[in-house]
């Protein structure tokens, strides 16, 4: 049996184990799903009168706001996702069972892979009821089947990205609710971004921090991609940051991991 095909097995076995915990304790998958709900409804039916006026609508100014917002709350999402993440990979180490699979005859990479799948499996189900709930209260996508998988496809290599820096924040923090605090920031990211305003309406030195961070390309791609906005060069860096992200933070997770194997 070659090792490519050990580590596929061993990741496998850690994807079951991780899904079973989530379907033995779905809190986490509930409040994953409803915060991102209640961002929508609270900001469509709240603010989105006021708002949509401010986009130039000159008719239907909440269901003009619900397409705005929406790639915001999608990204949101699997921001909120990301924190879970973090949560789960620092209550294995601090409940030692890393340290114990370190001890079994299984293939390192599988340990995180597990953890690393089954958060990008929760994060995918939890967008397509986000989505659907957004259709529900006025999003109106005009995206084609090209269109459609464009976005699919860049909102997993997202996903994955911000998938692996909460493995390795799980890895760094000092305790399960430390590493609830380390995501954090990635929720804010959306509202210092293109999510709810355009940076246009923003001051000088926001609208330019809202322009260099990485939900902010992201946020006007899926824009474009599923009502069919302007993208420009927003689609190249929002793939940029993604595999970025993803490249250094799963080599800083593999960094960690086996810095703590050799402790």
């Amino acid at each position: 049996m070659t090792t490519m095909t050990t580590t596929m097995q061993d990741s496998t076995t850690m994807l079951r184990r991780s899904l079973r915990r989530l379907v033995r304790y779905p809190s986490m998958t509930v409040l994953l799903v409803g915060m991102p709900v209640i961002f929508l409804l609270m900001f469509v039916y709240v603010f989105g009168q006021t708002l949509g006026a401010g986009l130039g609508a000159t008719s239907g100014n909440r269901a003009a706001y619900a397409n705005y917002v929406t790639p915001g709350i999608i990204l949101i999402t699997i921001a909120m996702a990301a924190q879970g993440t973090a949560i789960s990979v620092a209550m294995d180490m601090a409940a030692g069972l890393i340290a114990r699979f370190r001890t079994m005859p299984i293939a390192r990479a599988s340990v995180l892979t597990g953890h690393a799948l089954a958060s990008f499996i929760q994060t995918m189900l939890s967008l397509l009821v986000v989505i659907a709930v957004a259709v529900a209260v006025g999003f109106r996508p005009a995206a084609s089947p090209k269109d459609w998988l464009g976005a699919v496809v860049l909102l997993a290599l997202f996903t994955l990205a911000l998938t692996w820096l909460s493995v390795a924040f799980g890895l760094v923090a000092k305790s399960p609710e430390s590493a609830s605090n380390l995501p954090t920031f990635l929720v804010l990211l959306p509202f210092l971004g293109s999510g709810f305003v355009p940076t246009s309406s923003m001051p000088a030195a926001l609208a330019w921090f809202a322009a260099h961070q990485p939900f902010t390309p992201t946020t006007e791609t899926i824009r474009g991609l599923l009502l069919g906005t302007p993208i420009g060069p927003d689609a190249a860096l929002a793939v940029a940051w993604s595999v970025g992200i993803l490249a250094l933070s799963y080599l800083w997770a593999k960094r960690r991991f086996n810095h703590h194997s050799t402790r």
